[in-house]
């Protein structure tokens, strides 16, 4: 009895990782927690009506490289793996980037995503502001689609003594399978199914407006003359 308790709590435990995890993240902004619109857009005010020369030249000398990363849990039939290898910022700058995600079986696959960023002591400083994370995504069979996630950099890291060797940030997500239907239901217009993002809704003021367009578009990344791709 005991046993089959564990086994049942260990299965129930399973089923609520993600949006336990999610909740977590949401408390305290762990592994770079979907920022909230109002405190980066107060971050961009106060950098441009009150601008810190210093910290301003600090940003601009230092480049950071943030690193992609995917994966799937193991019954999960999907290819999901980043548009760009990786892109070059500076601190206080905002960035797009993409994911792509494609349903290799013949029926709509439902799934959800996780996210860490590495190392720790940088993820504080990096804000998701909008993304597809613990949102469900749900994909007709043979579907593909490009997920986007739009970050911003914070400006402090490069006064933090902790972060002084932090050259490279890696934002990693992992899909897991949610549901699967027993058929395809197609849209007799033959639509995508559309991806949903977890985020503040509209991007703060003061976000380049070439990169808020194409976030909102879902525009691919090349399209992006914001972004520097590697």
């Amino acid at each position: 009895m005991y046993l089959g308790a564990v086994v049942l709590g260990m299965i129930g435990f399973s089923y609520a990782s993600v949006p336990l995890y999610r909740a977590f993240c949401q408390a305290t902004g762990y592994g770079g927690a979907v920022g909230k619109a109002h405190n980066i857009e107060a971050k961009l005010k106060a950098r441009e009506e009150q601008p810190n020369p210093s910290l301003e030249e600090k940003c601009a000398k230092r480049e950071i490289r943030v690193w992609f990363s995917s994966d799937v849990a193991d019954d999960m039939p999907w290819s999901f793996k980043p548009t760009q290898e990786y892109v070059t910022v500076h601190p206080g700058e905002s960035t797009l980037a993409f994911f792509t995600a494609h349903n290799k079986s013949a029926h709509a696959i439902t799934g959800v995503s996780t996210y860490n960023v590495v190392p720790d002591k940088a993820a504080y400083y990096f804000n998701k502001v909008q993304c597809f994370c613990f949102e469900e995504q749900r994909l007709r069979g043979g579907e593909e689609v490009d997920m986007p996630v739009f970050f911003y950099l914070d400006p402090e890291l490069v006064e933090d003594h902790n972060c002084r060797n932090v050259h490279d940030i890696t934002l990693s997500y992992t899909f897991f399978k949610v549901d699967e239907d027993e058929a395809d239901s197609k849209p007799a217009d033959g639509s995508s199914s559309g991806v949903k993002l977890h985020g503040p809704g509209e991007l703060p003021a003061g976000i380049p407006a070439a990169v808020a367009a194409a976030a909102a578009a879902g525009a691919p990344l090349a399209q992006s003359a914001a972004v520097k791709a590697q």
